[in-house]
């Protein structure tokens, strides 16, 4: 049975496994202050064309997203995001155990817009609500789409003006990058967010996130925030060879063009067939509506999740492909449509 439910179902690859044999057993410094880390740190801020981030390694999007909302705002203090963002859905309610509300605006594309964020603000107008004080958006979004360049530039400057912090979640941001919509590079996050995370789990790392502070004033002591909530592992090397490995060449984007052209193939073929989707296809996520008739039949040869039922006869699966995605894959999958199609 082939499996398109996730990104993060097979291991590394293997230019990072060779990296981490290479040195499996050198003895390095611990809690990411080794050789590695800091080489890895060096080709990132490279591909940044800005030597003034501070980077750190963090096991997890969930706990990345934790660690930099609780660091960041006040108590009394929320954030803001798109009512299908990651923090609001599928986190278990970690933001709000940290004691932050997340305040939710509508979004078909999985997006925020100044014009959202400016209800919210207009909406929270004194001490006895909490106070929006962040911004956080996922690039690609939990449907597969992106910020353009003019978009993430609208809320960058929205946000300036208003005082509020930019975060933008990178779970999936090799695929953004990489797709054929896609007109920002990494340089240009870093001049228009406060902070921002360059996922590995989700790009052909064993695991971790490398988490890119830009705003200086949100640097002081971060490390020790960084231990308070867990987050400081011991052996941070592993997380650094993993990145060394991804960003001393353009591994990390290789990996995000194959994932983006498998994806594009299935697409392909699924609107040839007749076939609409909930999301425009545009990176590694594909969310096509399927008639629930066919639905048993196609969990028999494959895996895919359940996104959400339209009506009584149609359903919205998600397909995801990855950096270790196969033709072969691709091919079964697609032919089952072809051989299905309406």
């Amino acid at each position: 049975m082939y499996s398109f439910m996730n990104d993060y179902s097979e291991g590394a690859h293997p230019r990072i496994l060779e990296l981490l044999t290479k040195s499996n057993y050198e003895q390095n410094t611990g809690y990411g202050e080794d050789l590695h880390s800091e080489k890895a740190k060096n080709y990132i801020k490279k591909h940044l064309k800005n030597e003034n981030v501070d980077i750190h390694f963090i096991p997890g999007g969930t706990q990345t997203n934790l660690l930099v909302i609780s660091s960041f705002l006040r108590p009394y203090q929320c954030v803001i995001a798109a009512e299908t963002g990651h923090i609001n859905v599928h986190e278990t309610g970690a933001i709000e155990a940290t004691g932050h509300k997340v305040v939710t605006v509508p979004s078909k594309d999985g997006k925020v817009t100044p014009a959202a964020i400016e209800q919210v603000l207009n909406y929270h107008s004194d001490e006895h609500m909490v106070q929006p004080k962040m911004v956080y958006i996922s690039n690609s979004t939990e449907l597969g789409t992106i910020y353009k360049k003019e978009e993430l530039t609208a809320i960058h400057q929205m946000c300036k003006s208003k005082g509020l912090l930019l975060f933008l979640d990178g779970a999936r941001i090799g695929s953004a990058l990489t797709c054929q919509q896609n007109d920002l590079e990494l340089s240009d996050i870093a001049d228009s967010v406060d902070v921002f995370y360059i996922g590995g789990t989700k790009n052909g790392a064993l695991l971790g996130e490398a988490l890119v502070i830009c705003n200086k004033e949100l640097k002081e002591d971060f490390r020790y925030l960084i231990k308070n909530r867990g987050a400081l592992m011991a052996k941070g090397f592993a997380a650094g060879i993993q990145f060394e490995a991804l960003f001393q060449d353009n591994l990390f984007f290789e990996l995000g063009i194959h994932a983006n052209e498998m994806a594009n193939k299935i697409a392909f073929v699924l609107k040839d067939c007749g076939y609409s989707f909930y999301a425009q296809p545009c990176t590694n996520q594909l969310f096509p509506i399927i008639p629930n008739n066919l639905l048993e039949k196609l969990s028999k040869e494959f895996l895919f999740s359940i996104q959400t039922k339209i009506d009584d006869q149609n359903t919205v699966i998600r397909f995801v492909t990855s950096w270790a995605t196969t033709l072969e894959s691709v091919d079964a999958l697609t032919n089952f449509f072809i051989k299905n199609s309406k």
